[in-house]
């Protein structure tokens, strides 16, 4: 399918601020980027460059005022994501070295505290895919998807004790979960056509059968409809903005996805 991203952010800068922003989506093997827009206002100079997962980082200085981001894509992107149940689980030893860091321990995905509950709640399943399905089925029926969540950037452990969060904090858990099992996982950012309430969107993907596989505790069954912007080990990784000095945050956000009905002229 064919969808059209927007997004627009505006701060309120009091003092010249370095910003970092992730918030180019990029052409891959499941979803292709024919038309972009990326404008600032007022228009500062701007550096891109790639960083450790692949992601399009833009460095830039927003000087005091208002200062306004906006971003428009029009991406072929799947309707529906591959599921595998039976996907064989991968042995560490045999897996590529570019996956090996999606099985640490991490600021917001501590594997390590995971590893007891993580094979209570796959006892009896085989190891691989049926195991990733088993955790976010638990997830589901454990956790409470709750997008207007007071509780902000919880970890795995905090939002397992909470019982709630929003949809980085599910991601979170189930990253966990899967690395106590040994299974590669790792955080994903972007869009999913008719999320409600529309905003960025987070979930995962673990590695079983020789290949990345989506995982979404938010939706009741596997949907496609997503652009991908950035991968990371947990949100630490793939925030859409980090800005360095005093504390900044959006005076206004809003992001918008529609299908479009054929592919842009």
């Amino acid at each position: 399918m064919w969808l059209r991203t927007k997004c627009e952010i505006s701060f309120n800068v009091s003092i010249t601020t370095p910003f970092i922003l992730m918030l180019r989506p990029r052409s891959g093997l499941h979803q292709w980027v024919a038309r972009e827009s990326y404008t600032l206002k007022p228009s500062v100079p701007v550096v891109e460059y790639t960083d450790n997962y692949g992601n399009l980082c833009q460095r830039l200085i927003a000087p005091p005022g208002e200062f306004c981001i906006r971003t428009s894509a029009d991406i072929l992107t799947a309707d529906s994501i591959d599921v595998c149940p039976g996907a064989p689980f991968d042995e560490v030893q045999h897996l590529p070295d570019e996956v090996l860091t999606y099985l640490l321990p991490t600021r917001y995905c501590e594997s390590d505290r995971f590893i007891d509950l993580g094979q209570e709640i796959v006892a009896g399943v085989a190891p691989g895919y049926d195991q990733v399905a088993t955790i976010v089925a638990w997830i589901r029926g454990n956790i409470r998807f709750n997008p207007d969540s007071i509780h902000f950037q919880l970890s795995a452990v905090e939002v397992n004790q909470q019982r709630e969060g929003v949809c980085r904090e599910l991601a979170h858990l189930g990253i966990a979960l899967c690395r106590g099992l040994c299974i590669p996982a790792r955080m994903v950012v972007g869009y999913l056509h008719g999320l409600e309430p529309m905003d960025f969107h987070a979930w995962f993907e673990a590695y079983v059968g020789g290949r990345w596989y989506t995982f979404d505790a938010t939706q009741p069954y596997p949907v496609g409809g997503r652009v991908t912007v950035a991968y990371g080990r947990d949100a630490a990784d793939v925030a859409i903005f980090n800005q360095f000095g005093p504390a900044l945050y959006p005076q206004e956000m809003s992001v918008h996805v529609e299908m479009l009905d054929s592919a842009p002229d």
